[in-house]
């Protein structure tokens, strides 16, 4: 039996939740017997990050010859050149003219969205047809808009729900379009079961989602008593660790950044150490360097070993503004170090519970008072890091492999029979 797991963007060379999700899931399902094949369309040179089992295929369908209609990007330039300012300023210019133009020669920004949103759909129809798998998982709402767009897919369906299922198809997080929320949302009708991660996501699903529902949880490594950190150990200086993606609108890490520099003179030796990477590198850069913390604030890139980074510190702070899951913090964690969230995220107050195994606080004010806290003992840290290493030994990878086989199973059989 075939199985097509789809993300349409970012699954080639990306480092993210989605990402590990997808090739666990891909691996879970090949070591079960399916033949498992993973697609994407982005116009990108590269290969997966995470570990795939052999006999999974990854197929970018990307086109160069596809038709897209596309507005041309306005950029903003930074720089002291006077030269350079005036050549940008004039290509904003036609930039802006281009666009307003395109537009309206589309009939509406709406139209010249679904024009190319058409065109992609008709290639992973051409693709999905000659592919002819028995089952298709897509990896985001997104995705399932991809392949479903004023097509008709016979094989069901189902949707792994990486986040807040009301993120995925609404505009409570702000900046999606009114058409885009409709288009979203329309394509849960399409949907013959979804995946979610918490009981408590079920009340975010639209009213016109038919299908099988189920709980699965994402998998996090269970990490022995013996494997802890260990915070009474004696230690010259402390490390607070931040790991994801660096993304000021989601993850927030510049309040980390302020709450901790409040602290820096009282707390001499300990440092705030960030691993990731993302679009906000330079404005976290700079503000570092604005606060003149150079020494005591750390971006490290990327890591392929986050286990090791976080068993290397004593306090996992993650002040997103929404989560899906929040697997990093579950990953901290795993392995015994206390952590501080916003009571707000999503996720993030599923899995912190508070004065247990860290603190979920109400504002930025009650962060830094939490996060002074654990700073100041060393015994409360052990307790609540042992505290969140046995409550994440629920979430086991043979958890989401029965989870998944036992959706999958009974969508199929559904289909035939039902």
């Amino acid at each position: 039996m075939k199985i097509l797991l789809i993300q349409h963007l970012y699954f080639l060379n990306g480092i993210g939740g989605t990402e590990k999700i997808c090739s666990i899931l891909a691996n879970i399902l090949s070591a079960n017997g399916y033949e498992v094949e993973i697609a994407t369309n982005e116009n990108v040179v590269g290969k997966p990050v995470f570990t795939l089992a052999k006999s999974v295929r990854v197929t970018n369908i990307y086109d160069v010859n596809l038709e897209q209609k596309e507005e041309i990007p306005l950029y903003n330039y930074k720089g002291r050149n006077p030269f350079l300012w005036i050549k940008y300023k004039i290509e904003k210019k036609y930039a802006k003219w281009y666009n307003r133009r395109l537009i309206r020669r589309m009939g509406g920004e709406d139209k010249l969205y679904q024009y190319n949103l058409r065109n992609r759909a008709i290639a992973w129809k051409r693709y999905i047809d000659q592919l002819r798998p028995n089952l298709i998982v897509t990896m985001s709402i997104g995705s399932l808009l991809e392949i479903t767009y004023k097509n008709n897919i016979s094989v069901p369906i189902l949707d792994s729900v990486n986040g807040r299922p009301d993120y995925d198809y609404s505009n409570v997080l702000g900046g999606r379009k009114s058409y885009l929320v409709d288009l979203l949302t329309m394509s849960f009708s399409k949907l013959d079961g979804v995946q979610i991660l918490f009981d408590s996501y079920r009340e975010f699903l639209p009213d016109n989602f038919a299908g099988e529902c189920r709980v699965i949880t994402n998998p996090i490594e269970e990490v022995s008593d013996t494997d802890l950190v260990q915070h009474s150990n004696e230690k010259s200086r402390f490390k607070i660790v931040h790991i994801g993606r660096l993304d000021t609108a989601c993850k927030q890490q510049h309040i980390a950044i302020d709450i901790f520099s409040n602290l820096v003179e009282k707390y001499p030796t300990w440092d705030l150490e960030f691993w990731g990477i993302g679009n906000d590198v330079e404005r976290l850069k700079l503000q570092i360097l604005e606060l003149g913390l150079s020494k005591r604030i750390f971006l490290r890139g990327f890591t392929d070993d986050p286990i090791a980074k976080m068993k290397d510190a004593d306090i996992f702070i993650f002040p997103s503004k929404y989560e899906g899951f929040g697997l990093a913090l579950a990953e901290a964690m795993s392995v015994g170090l206390p952590s501080i969230g916003f009571a707000t995220c999503s996720g993030v107050n599923e899995l912190i519970k508070h004065g247990e195994n860290g603190f979920l606080a109400n504002d930025k004010m009650e962060m830094e008072h939490y996060l002074e806290r654990l700073m100041n003992d060393s015994a409360l840290r052990q307790q609540m890091g042992t505290a969140g290493n046995k409550m994440m030994r629920k979430y086991s990878l043979d958890s989401m492999a029965a989870g998944w086989l036992g959706l999958i199973h009974d969508v199929i059989n559904k289909k035939s029979y039902g």
